[in-house]
C-alpha cells in the first residue's frame, strides 16, 4: 500500500498550517511519483497476505464447504455456543477482524471532520444509496429472478435490508479508501440499522408484495433486540476496544510508536479474522449448500447483480459529483456490502438453520466475499487509470 503519511497530508496554506502540512511543491514532486506507478505496480506494493487474498479467500470457502459436508456433528456443535441468536464462533472472527482496522482510526479528528460541510452531504447521499435505492434494487432484482422460489427469495431480500458493519472495512482498507470517513458511515448506518431493519424487511417481504398480486408471510413478525444485540456486538465492542486501545497506548508511549510499531504487528490480525470467520461460516451451512447446489446458483443472481450494480453505479455517481477518489471509493463499497452477520442471524432466529431463507442469507457471503475482493484491487487500478479531485484543506484525515 502507499505511504499513508503522505497520501494523508494536507497541502500547506493560510487556513492550513501545521507541523505535519507540506509544501504545494513537495506535494506536486509527490503526485508525479505517484502519477507514474503504473497499474501493474499494484500488487507489488500490496503485502504478501494482501496480494495473494483472493487465493486465500477461496481456499477458505472451499476448506469450511468441505468441514461442514464431511465432518458429522458440525452444524449442532455451531448451534450449541450461541449467544442469543448470535454465533459465539463467528462473532469471534468478526471481532479479531474488525479490532485491528478499529485501531487505525484517527478517533481525536472526529470533532474537526464534523465539522465540514462536505462529510454531511456525503453522509446524506450514503443514507439514499443505503436505505432507499439498496433495498428497492434487491427486492427488484429478488423478485425477477426467484419469483418461483419464495423462502429463498425472502432470504435474499432480507440480506439486501441489513447495511454492512464489518466486512466494509476490510474491502475499503484494501482499495485505500478513507478509514475515518468508512468508520462515520458505518456508525451512522449502525445506529439506522436498530430503528429500520425489521420495518424494511416487513415492507418489503409482507406489504410490498401485496401490490403486486403477492401474499403476506406470516412468519416475518421481527423484533427490535436482536438487531440492537448484533450491532451492540459486532460493532460496539471492537469499536469501544480500538477507541481505548488508540488513546491508552498513544498517552502511555506516543503517536509515532502507535503508527509504527503497535498497528504494522495487528494489522494482520484483520485479515486472519476474515480467514477464520469464512471457514466457520461456510462450514456451518456446507452441508446445506452442497445438497442445494441448484438452488444455490439461482441465489447467486440477484445478488450478483445487486453488488455490482451497487458498487458501479456509486462509483460512477460519485466521480461524476467530484467526489475524491478515498470517498467516492468509501461510497462504492457502503452502498456495495450487506450486513450478512445480521441476516443471518435474523433468518435463522425466525425460519429455522435448515429453512431455505437462511440458506439465502449464507450464500450472501459466497457472493460477497470474491466479488468485492477483486473489486478491491479493481478500484486501486481505477485509482491510478483515472483523474481524480485533490482535496487541499478540506480532506477527511
Amino acid at each position: 500500500m502507499s505511504d499513508p503519511s503522505i497520501r494523508e497530508r494536507c497541502i500547506k496554506s493560510a487556513e492550513c498550517n501545521f507541523d505535519y502540512c507540506i509544501e504545494r511543491s513537495t506535494a506536486d514532486s509527490i503526485s508525479v511519483v505517484q502519477d507514474e506507478i503504473k497499474p501493474s505496480d499494484l500488487l507489488h506494493k500490496l503485502s504478501f497476505l494482501d496480494r495473494f487474498l483472493v487465493i486465500w479467500i477461496a481456499l477458505a470457502m472451499v476448506i469450511g464447504v468441505l468441514i461442514g459436508y464431511y465432518v458429522p456433528g458440525v452444524q449442532p456443535a455451531f448451534a450449541t455456543v450461541q449467544f442469543s441468536s448470535v454465533s459465539v464462533p463467528i462473532a469471534l472472527g468478526l471481532l479479531i477482524m474488525m479490532y485491528p482496522v478499529l485501531c487505525k482510526l484517527q478517533y481525536e479528528e472526529l470533532p474537526r471532520i464534523f465539522s465540514q460541510r462536505e462529510i454531511w452531504i456525503q453522509i446524506a447521499l450514503s443514507l439514499f444509496l443505503n436505505w432507499v435505492i439498496g433495498p428497492i434494487l434487491m427486492t427488484g432484482l429478488a423478485w425477477a429472478t426467484l419469483y418461483d422460489l419464495e423462502g429463498y427469495r425472502t432470504g435474499v431480500i432480507m440480506v439486501g435490508m441489513a447495511r454492512c458493519i464489518a466486512m466494509v472495512l476490510i474491502w475499503n482498507h484494501i482499495a485505500e479508501g478513507n478509514a475515518n470517513y468508512c468508520a462515520i458511515l458505518m456508525v451512522v448506518n449502525s445506529v439506522l440499522q436498530i430503528a429500520l431493519y425489521s420495518p424494511l424487511c416487513v415492507l418489503f417481504v409482507n406489504i410490498v408484495p401485496t401490490w403486486f398480486g403477492g401474499h403476506v408471510d406470516a412468519a416475518v413478525a421481527l423484533e427490535m433486540w436482536p438487531v440492537v444485540q448484533s450491532v451492540l456486538i459486532y460493532l460496539g465492542i471492537p469499536l469501544a476496544a480500538g477507541f481505548l486501545t488508540r488513546v491508552i497506548l498513544v498517552r502511555l508511549t506516543s503517536n509515532q510508536w502507535y503508527e509504527t510499531k503497535f498497528l504494522p504487528h495487528i494489522g494482520p490480525f484483520a485479515l486472519i479474522g476474515l480467514l477464520y470467520t469464512i471457514i466457520v461460516m461456510f462450514a456451518n451451512q456446507g452441508h446445506h449448500i452442497i445438497d442445494n447446489i441448484g438452488s444455490v446458483f439461482r441465489v447467486m443472481v440477484p445478488m450478483l447483480c445487486y453488488f455490482i450494480v451497487m458498487f458501479f453505479g456509486t462509483f460512477m455517481i460519485c466521480r461524476l459529483l467530484g467526489f475524491p477518489y478515498a470517498q467516492a471509493v468509501t461510497q462504492a463499497f457502503t452502498a456495495g456490502s450487506n450486513n450478512f452477520e445480521l441476516a443471518i442471524a435474523v433468518a435463522v432466529g425466525v425460519y429455522g438453520i435448515n429453512s431455505d431463507q437462511a440458506l439465502a442469507a449464507t450464500i450472501g457471503p459466497l457472493i460477497e466475499v470474491p466479488v468485492l475482493l477483486v473489486l478491491s484491487y479493481f478500484s486501486l487500478w481505477m485509482k491510478k487509470k483515472l483523474q481524480w479531485r485533490k482535496i487541499e484543506t478540506t480532506e477527511v484525515a
